[in-house]
């Protein structure tokens, strides 16, 4: 009786081949994971998308009644284009916006480079930094408003009784500027310090290390190691605080209401006025599509000098 051979070994292969090529590929591909983008793109679409075009439909008609309108093309445009109030409203806009970022931008640094690092002084500078942020916007437009009155504020009151100036900003162009400004400043500065203050914190110790060996003086310090490490939360701080100031409403509008006279009129309140006050619905629509096309140009100005100033 003969006996069969033994059939040889099979060679080992990789792991989990022979798992791979026993068993069929079960793994289907599905689309269930766009239902998870969904909202989002739900949510966009009502708060953006469709906002928007009923604007761009509003800016190409003259309306009547909700009934009797009449299509006009681009007369909107080149009426708000040419509105001698809405060109003086950007000058003072972009001028407003121009002496924001000049004052808070080094102001916030400054206050960046001044805030502790460790221990418990850290969190209590936190902390307090970040309180004016907290503090709703028409809330710090009466919280001003009050602030600044020369006869009952205690700003207004110092200014006038204390320093000796003749301050009233219900009265004076300038004093009323000055207010806005000065508000601006010290609700929005403490955005700019924690930006710089998350951008110092990020930067390795070994540098500070290198520069203390190496004798550098704090101001070397700052300019050679803590400022260049800096450009991308800056680049981020000057963007936002130009389109919030560049937007401005609320507490212009709270404090001063646009004046004493047009002294602080920025485009928003203007449009505003246009919009509700007088009801005009072509005009409003064009001008906001305008205003919205300004700020993007701006926007990207700043945004390409910036990131080719950084290379």
């Amino acid at each position: 009786m003969s006996v069969a051979a033994d059939p040889p070994p099979r060679q080992a292969g990789p792991p989990g081949r022979e798992r791979s090529e026993s068993r069929p590929e079960t793994r289907r591909r599905t689309n269930r994971a766009w239902l998870l983008v969904l909202p989002v793109v739900v949510s966009v679409a009502f708060t953006a998308v469709i906002p928007l075009m009923t604007v761009v439909n509003y800016s190409v008609q003259d309306i009547f009644s909700p009934n009797d309108r009449i299509f006009v093309g681009l007369e909107w445009f080149r009426s708000v284009a040419r509105d001698p109030e809405v060109r003086a409203a950007f000058v003072r806009t972009l001028l407003f916006s121009a002496q924001v970022l000049l004052l808070e931008i080094p102001l916030g640094v400054a206050v960046a480079v001044v805030m502790p690092r460790r221990g418990l002084g850290a969190p209590a500078a936190l902390v307090l930094v970040a309180l004016p942020l907290l503090i709703p916007w028409n809330v710090v437009g009466t919280i001003w408003q009050i602030f600044a009155r020369p006869d009952i504020g205690l700003g207004g009151w110092t200014v006038n009784n204390v320093l000796g100036l003749d301050y009233n900003y219900t009265l004076d162009a300038g004093d009323a500027w000055i207010t806005v400004l000065v508000m601006d400043v010290w609700h929005w500065t403490p955005l700019v310090a924690l930006l710089a203050y998350a951008g110092l914190r990020s930067i390795p110790g070994p540098y500070f290390q290198a520069a203390q060996i190496d004798g550098a003086s704090a101001w070397a310090t700052f300019r050679h190691i803590q400022l260049p490490r800096l450009r991308g939360v800056l680049t981020i701080a000057i963007l936002l605080r130009f389109m919030d100031s560049f937007m401005i409403y609320t507490e212009p509008f709270v404090v001063t209401g646009g004046g004493p006279g047009n002294a602080t009129s920025f485009l928003s309140i203007l449009l505003s006025k246009i919009a509700v006050g007088q009801f005009d619905l072509g005009p409003a629509g064009a001008f906001s599509l305008l205003y919205f096309l300004a700020v993007q140009i701006v926007c990207y100005v700043f945004f390409t000098v910036l990131t080719r100033t950084g290379r």
